[in-house]
């Protein structure tokens, strides 16, 4: 993590994201779990990395005590802590709206072949009901949103070439959205690394950054050389930075050596 605060500084970041999978490998027993200061707070402590955290629930936080990440009483042992399901951050005016969404319930298999894990549903069920609002207020969101960027942030992957691989319930319920309503980034965490794909059927930047901790896989599914624009099977986290212009993502391993960055302009709109 001392790289992650270094480049942190250098950036004079203004916020941190989170892509799920917060506390491995069940998630947190309740509000009182040592894991959260052993995990969190203990460990991002760099000055620059003292600053607003937003983070969604990935399928391990899940297997925990669900409810408890979501409390405000994590809030208040460490002010920096904010998670929730799903829910949208503007981030300037006009300039970027960051759209987060709870992906770990689109997984049939989590409900059909658990395994042996046991997983938080209290508030998902009825399923069906909770996807179908969910999808509802992100499509209403995308819709009203005038900002000069739009960024969807999720758990699991919509087009990887990682271990999991692409989830097939996002094909098929949330990228229609990201498509209909030209957002430009979908950024996720659940495969164990970092990569770009540049999809030919989409205008959206598909980033994966989820190789906080656990990496090195090491298989890796063929993807058309066309769109895999970058992929790193290791440690390491991404920046993003944004103005109204332009945007600029830089992907980094643990040394805080850059191992891909990628741009993207467009020109400022005036109402006359």
């Amino acid at each position: 993590m001392a790289q992650m605060g270094k480049i942190g500084e250098q950036l004079d970041i203004d916020f941190i994201i989170s892509t799920g999978d917060n506390f491995y490998d069940n998630g947190l027993t309740g509000v009182d779990d040592p894991l959260f200061h052993q995990s969190f707070t203990d460990i991002y402590t760099a000055p620059s990395l003292q600053k607003q955290w937003y983070n969604v629930l990935g399928n391990h936080d899940y297997r925990g005590n669900a409810e408890a990440q979501l409390s405000p009483i994590l809030t208040k042992m460490d002010n920096r802590w904010l998670c929730l399901r799903s829910f949208v951050l503007n981030a300037g005016p006009e300039i970027a709206e960051f759209f987060f969404v709870d992906t770990t319930p689109f997984v049939t298999k989590y409900f059909t072949d658990p395994e042996d894990h046991v997983y938080d549903w209290k508030a998902i069920l009825p399923r069906e009901k909770y996807l179908n609002n969910l999808l509802m207020e992100v499509e209403s969101a995308l819709g009203e949103s005038r900002a000069k960027w739009k960024i969807v942030v999720g758990h699991h992957a919509i087009k990887s070439a990682g271990h999991h691989g692409n989830a097939k319930e996002l094909n098929i319920h949330l990228l229609p959205l990201l498509q209909t309503y030209d957002v430009d980034l979908y950024i996720n965490g659940h495969d164990h690394c970092l990569q770009h794909i540049s999809s030919s059927d989409s205008g959206t930047q598909f980033m994966t950054s989820g190789g906080g901790s656990k990496a090195w896989r090491g298989d890796v599914s063929w993807w058309n050389p066309q769109e895999l624009k970058f992929y790193h099977d290791g440690q390491g986290f991404m920046s993003v930075e944004m103005t109204p212009t332009e945007v600029s993502i830089k992907f980094y391993d643990v040394f805080g050596n850059v191992l891909h960055n990628w741009s993207s302009s467009k020109q400022l709109s005036f109402a006359l």
